[in-house]
């Protein structure tokens, strides 16, 4: 299981920062998602800084952007880490693509599909030189002359990851990507009874099998050296857990463990600011369903019996990165 750092970095040179310190953690990879920054300017400054681990956007609004836009910057990011980075790309949903974007928004797992085949053929017509044309339902590349060319990438293409929650999207990250980042909010069940199955229906429309598909496990992990870390950490992770859990996109994940009115419960405190209510509402039995809990040896243990036989790779607190390596 190779071990991930997420960072959720206020500024572009602290990204960079956190990253160069992941890797000297022993961490595999470092990711920065688009929350407060353009996660590829702070994988470009890392990619400078470090030498060795992978660096990927966790995860890049692919509907914030064109596939021209995605398939450079990814291709520049490649070359410049010397074939270390992986393309994250996630949906959002719509109201921020809608509201804070400006973007169109219609049917998510369709237009992701036909998004990451556009950047693909791309690419192919970056390696080749071979006239670009796609012709897609929500995508049209059809000109790409020479002074726009970079020409083919020494270190290959980078891979491909989606998130995804829903089975549709699931479904497009088996067929089309070359991993999944499964979303915190999801669960051991939930993983096992709706993920991996939409995945091999992916997977199959593809002639593929899940062999070489890589999939990164839901990430809630509260943990401390100490009692006071550990009680700050459980805290954190309830907020988190609360903020997904009154988004109705993530509502299937509740359902599945018959908590659909938690849902439903939220998403009304939600829209009245009630944040710290929200917190109040994932009792002990949700925390330790969506999350692993418990000081590092206790939860690295949890971390490698929930998920130890099914994802290739996991975000995971500093804390854990030895206590894993020494599991191994």
């Amino acid at each position: 299981m190779r071990l991930d750092a997420a960072n959720y970095a206020g500024t572009v040179v602290e990204a960079a920062e956190t990253l160069v310190a992941a890797e000297q953690r022993g961490y595999d990879a470092g990711w920065v998602p688009e929350t407060k920054i353009d996660p590829f300017i702070g994988l470009a400054v890392a990619a400078e800084r470090t030498s060795r681990i992978e660096l990927m956007t966790g995860i890049a609004v692919a509907f914030a952007r064109s596939p021209m836009t995605v398939a450079v910057q990814a291709n520049d990011l490649q070359l410049l880490s010397g074939g270390r980075f992986v393309l994250g790309l996630g949906s959002q949903v719509k109201p921020h693509i809608t509201k804070r974007f400006g973007m169109p928004w219609s049917a998510p797992a369709a237009r992701m599909r036909e998004f990451v085949l556009a950047v693909r053929a791309i690419w192919a017509a970056f390696a080749t030189g071979e006239r670009l044309r796609f012709t897609g339902e929500f995508y049209t590349h059809t000109l790409m002359t020479p002074f726009f060319d970079p020409g083919p990438n020494p270190h290959g293409n980078p891979k491909v990851y989606l998130a995804a929650v829903g089975e549709r999207m699931t479904e497009v990250a088996g067929e089309v990507a070359d991993g999944m980042l499964c979303h915190g909010f999801s669960t051991e069940r939930y993983l096992r009874e709706v993920t991996l199955p939409a995945l091999e229906r992916g997977r199959a429309k593809a002639g593929r099998t899940l062999a070489g598909f890589d999939i990164s496990g839901p990430s809630f992990v509260a943990t401390g050296a100490t009692e006071e870390k550990l009680v700050a950490s459980i805290a954190a992770v309830r907020k988190q857990i609360a903020f997904y859990g009154s988004t109705p996109s993530y509502r299937a994940v509740l359902d599945l463990h018959g908590w659909g009115g938690l849902q439903d419960d939220l998403n009304a405190l939600s829209k009245r600011g009630k944040w710290a209510e929200m917190d109040e509402l994932i009792d002990d039995e949700v925390l330790n369903t969506f999350a692993v809990v418990g000081e590092p040896a206790v939860a690295a243990a949890e971390i490698k019996r929930r998920y130890g036989d099914v994802v290739t790779r996991m975000s995971v607190p500093a804390a854990l990165v030895p206590v894993l390596r020494d599991a191994d």
